[in-house]
């Protein structure tokens, strides 16, 4: 692919085998940019979407990271793993017969809206410096500190079991480990479970409908062959409230000023974004003060872009 100057989002759908810091690497080979970052790891086994933020994007991956994420997965049921995925060792095997569709329908119901998840033991979240599953490859204690997530879905895919496996479909909040959702499943049902395969659909709006496989990467000539893969800057949409502002405004925001902007449909401390009237993406900033109920706000640019 032929070096450009540029810079936007890259939809990719990852392949099962490589890492998400694999396919950044390939990305910067074919598209002769060292500047790229991804919104939320895949793990090697999984597949789907992953969002590669490109040159001045990388900038915004803080903000595009937190989109909540929708999966459709398979889990098996009466296996645990050390990993809760396919990956690891068995740990423990137990009968399934007797689970019926109504009681996995109840217990999955029952992730559904705010908890504390325990990541898996074997994951890349760190603690002192280290990563959980370096820990746990020496045989160290792993923390068990839960984090609070949210789970919006959990749902079958089909209407039975296909032996001791189930398909689903879950959408949740930025940071939910998809396979500890199994694992605790299991633990509930008494019969244990792991993940069985994970494939991510969405991210914030961005759909694995659109995204390019990895293989077609590497082949193609230029930007232009990416279609709905590749989003311009300009045109990334941020999950907050866009701005448009006038040539003295503009100017003033380049500059590091505040300006104040009209018929503001943000609070104070809000994040917006900012556009000036061409369209063009020129700064991302925070609503510093409203003036009553009028609309009218004080805008500070936090990141600007030249």
């Amino acid at each position: 692919m032929n070096a450009v100057d540029t810079s936007g989002l890259l939809l990719v759908d990852k392949p099962a085998g490589c890492t998400s810091h694999d396919v950044v690497q390939q990305a910067r080979r074919a598209l002769r940019e060292r500047r790229i970052g991804h919104c939320g790891t895949l793990d090697p086994a999984a597949t789907g979407l992953l969002l590669l933020t490109v040159g001045r994007a990388t900038r915004l991956t803080r903000f595009l990271i937190r989109a909540p994420k929708v999966y459709e997965g398979m889990m098996r049921f009466g296996v645990c793993t050390d990993t809760y995925d396919t990956e690891g060792q068995v740990t423990a095997t137990a009968p399934v017969a007797g689970l019926t569709m109504e009681r996995l329908h109840a217990e999955m119901e029952r992730f559904r809206g705010e908890y504390q998840q325990v990541p898996p033991p074997f994951c890349a979240k760190k603690t002192g410096g280290r990563k959980y599953y370096e820990l746990a490859r020496e045989g160290l204690e792993v923390p068990r500190e839960p984090s609070q997530v949210e789970v919006y879905e959990f749902v079958p895919l089909g209407s039975e079991l296909s032996g001791d496996t189930l398909s689903f479909r879950l959408a949740c909040s930025s940071g939910t480990y998809a396979r500890s959702i199994v694992h605790d499943l299991g633990q509930r049902l008494g019969c244990g479970a792991h993940l069985f395969g994970l494939r991510r659909q969405k991210i914030g709006h961005f759909g694995l409908e659109h995204a390019v496989e990895l293989g077609r990467l590497r082949e193609m000539g230029g930007l232009s062959e990416l279609g709905a893969a590749w989003i311009p800057f300009d045109e990334i949409r941020l999950p907050f409230t866009e701005l448009a502002t006038d040539a003295t405004q503009e100017r003033r925001i380049l500059n590091g000023q505040t300006v104040v902007l009209s018929e503001l449909a943000a609070d104070e401390g809000d994040w917006v974004k900012l556009v000036n009237q061409q369209r063009r993406f020129i700064a991302v900033g925070t609503v510093t003060e409203r003036f009553g109920d009028r609309g009218v706000g004080v805008i500070q640019p936090r990141i600007v872009f030249s």
